[in-house]
């Protein structure tokens, strides 16, 4: 069992390991003996990568009403099934309603906010880095609604050679540091999926992403403009030596989440800044106008600074 450095995450990484409530706490235990417990009021997502887990229904069951995220792992540390709660927020009709009941053209806006935040997080990860960022700049203003250019993938087409190496190639079924960034993004959506249920949106109903096997869609629409921030810890992971997805890496990854972010509201932490854009996507629901609540972030460029929240490009 490994936990993030504030005790927010816990990943189950060994088999034959049996997770329970009892009373406030999650235990965990291995042939009859506990080997540890955690408060349910430290967590935000339980991760389970063993596939030799077993959980009580109790446990699962209290994690969904606190609204705390249950992933569970695959293949190269690829989530496969995240538990979800179907009920919980006090406007979740009126929000989920909202959300099925969206426009095309607001969609597309929403859209091009979230793809515009993310070249620039992408510029942003380059810069710290070390590396050529100006381009990601401009390629951020040149969105339009629904990303009918495409810009987000010619900004990938330079961002993965620039930051990883000519040589990489972004395959989810990879191992190396494509392994390490499958265990970073499985993080990154539990803390997202979260932020969906304390939103009263369903996961399910995307803004862009669709595919029959996804539940969760709405989940990778959202961290699209954090997965940078990922990248470059896995970036410094591989420079490191560190090229497997080890425990010192996990630890390391985990704490993407508290991460410090400047915020119109102040300096936050990922998880935090999750939960306000949650938020700020139901506003964009009811009342119709594509304003998203995303980190600010100061690129260099020929202008002055830029923040990623504001209204989408028309």
């Amino acid at each position: 069992m490994t936990a993030s450095p504030l005790g927010r995450i816990i990943e189950i990484a060994e088999d034959g390991r049996h997770l329970a409530k009892e009373r406030g706490f999650l235990t965990v235990t291995a042939g009859g003996s506990e080997l540890g417990r955690v408060p349910l009021d430290d967590l935000a997502a339980v991760v389970a990568t063993a596939q030799g887990t077993s959980a009580s229904t109790a446990l699962l069951a209290e994690l969904a009403q606190r609204g705390i995220a249950f992933v569970l792992c695959g293949r190269n540390f690829a989530p496969a099934a995240l538990l979800w709660p179907v009920a919980g927020h006090h406007a979740q009709q009126r929000r989920m309603e909202a959300q099925i009941e969206r426009s095309r053209p607001l969609s597309k806006r929403l859209w091009a906010l979230l793809v515009a935040a993310k070249v620039r997080r992408q510029g942003w990860a380059l810069a710290e880095a070390g590396l050529p960022s100006g381009a990601f700049v401009r390629l951020a203003r040149e969105v339009r609604a629904g990303d009918p250019d495409n810009i987000e993938a010619q900004a990938a087409r330079r961002y993965w050679p620039l930051l990883m190496g000519e040589g990489f190639r972004r395959d989810p079924n990879g191992d190396g540091a494509n392994a390490l960034l499958n265990y970073g993004y499985a993080v990154l959506r539990a803390a997202t999926a979260r932020a969906i249920s304390a939103s009263g949106l369903h996961p399910g109903i995307g803004i862009f992403h669709r595919h029959p096997y996804n539940a969760m869609p709405l989940a990778d629409d959202l961290m699209e403009p954090f997965r940078p921030i990922v990248d470059l810890r896995v970036c410094a992971l591989v420079q490191s030596g560190l090229s497997e997805v080890t425990t010192e890496a996990k630890r390391d990854l985990a704490a993407v989440l508290m991460q410090e972010e400047p915020t119109a509201a102040g300096i936050s932490p990922v998880s935090t800044c999750l939960l306000r854009l949650g938020q700020s996507l139901a506003e964009s629901y009811l009342s119709g106008a594509p304003v998203l609540d995303l980190p600010l972030l100061r690129l260099q460029s020929s202008d002055a600074a830029e923040g990623s929240a504001g209204n989408a490009p028309e």
